[in-house]
């Protein structure tokens, strides 16, 4: 294996990983690219991406472009004499003169088996459509949008129990360990890049935080998977009186009970809040994790303890009241 000089872009927590990955290599990152920083926190302060920071904490030249549409970007790109440009959740579209310039062209980590989920929220969208395994795939890039043909995937299961958080921290390591894979065979010939299927290709669109209110007039499951999916962000939430009740942990119960209006509380036990569902309300979510406005995520006994008066069988769930702010 011949050690390749690596140009690395990406900005999120899941690029990071990937970063990390390539540090502890035997390839040589010879420069990193990231988002702008961004405003964050109460107090709005520009903070740099976990990329950056990391990057930073090892000495690396950080390039932060706007775009790299600008021809003197794409000359200080090509200066830079790389071998390979890796990409990971960077957020910027890389235009074809940017994809030509590395001697290998530019590969990239992506959070799915393509062509299913590609976009920017396949890990989300996998556990929401009640998936039963995900993955990662590393891709030759090429102009489309998660479209280039596959060097290497490896998957992994999706449970009942799998959440947002669990899948996208499982795949990053998941898809450091492949990148390494790809790094240390791209040169010799032993990787074959094959074309994507045009058959089962779907699309994983941007997260909103307006998608998280649930309506429980929903069959149960596909609440249930909302929940996990959308842990830890944004959160599924309902309304409880005039507060927001965000929504961790759900599953389903088995069976029909009698019809109820879609969102009442029905009785439940210590470590869990049973929820009429469904059009006819026949159905039950069982929500096992929840959290209540400036508190802490809690089990439904802690939760129970702590607002036991405004959590009552029969109070119905989702009803905004009048005059409640939102």
């Amino acid at each position: 294996m011949s050690p390749l000089r690596v140009v690395f872009a990406g900005t999120p927590d899941f690029a990071a990983s990937s970063l990390a990955a390539v540090l502890d290599s035997e390839h040589e990152v010879v420069a990193v690219y990231t988002q702008p920083d961004r405003p964050a926190g109460r107090g709005r302060k520009l903070t740099p991406s976990p990329v950056k920071q990391l990057a930073q904490e090892h000495g690396l030249p950080v390039v932060q472009p706007a775009s790299l549409k600008d021809a003197d970007d794409q000359a200080e790109l090509a200066a830079l004499n790389a071998d390979v440009m890796v990409v990971v959740a960077y957020g910027l579209l890389l235009p074809q003169a940017v994809l030509d310039t590395p001697r290998l062209g530019c590969i990239n980590v992506h959070a799915s088996l393509l062509p299913r989920w590609r976009g920017a929220a396949p890990i989300q969208r996998a556990i929401e459509a009640g998936d039963s395994v995900s993955g990662v795939t590393i891709m030759q890039m090429d102009a489309g949008l998660d479209t280039g043909a596959m060097l290497y995937e490896v998957r992994t299961p999706i449970t009942s129990r799998t959440t947002g958080g669990d899948l996208h921290d499982r795949l990053a390591i998941q898809g450091a360990n492949a990148l390494i894979h790809v790094l240390d065979n791209l040169d010799n010939g032993s990787l074959e890049a094959t074309p994507q299927p045009e058959e089962g290709v779907t699309y994983a669109a941007k997260l909103s935080k307006a998608e998280a209110e649930l309506d429980f007039s929903q069959p149960a499951e596909q609440l249930a998977r909302k929940i996990r999916a959308f842990n830890p962000w944004p959160v599924a939430w309902c309304t409880l009186g005039n507060d927001r009740l965000r929504l961790l942990m759900a599953s389903v119960e088995q069976g029909e009970q009698p019809p109820s209006p879609p969102g009442t509380l029905l009785e439940h036990g210590d470590d869990h809040l049973r929820i009429a569902c469904g059009e006819q309300g026949q159905e039950v979510l069982c929500v096992s994790r929840a959290q209540l406005p400036g508190g802490k995520a809690m089990a439904i006994r802690d939760l129970l303890n702590a607002r036991q008066t405004s959590l009552t069988v029969g109070v119905r769930l989702g009803q905004t009241p009048q005059g409640a702010s939102q």
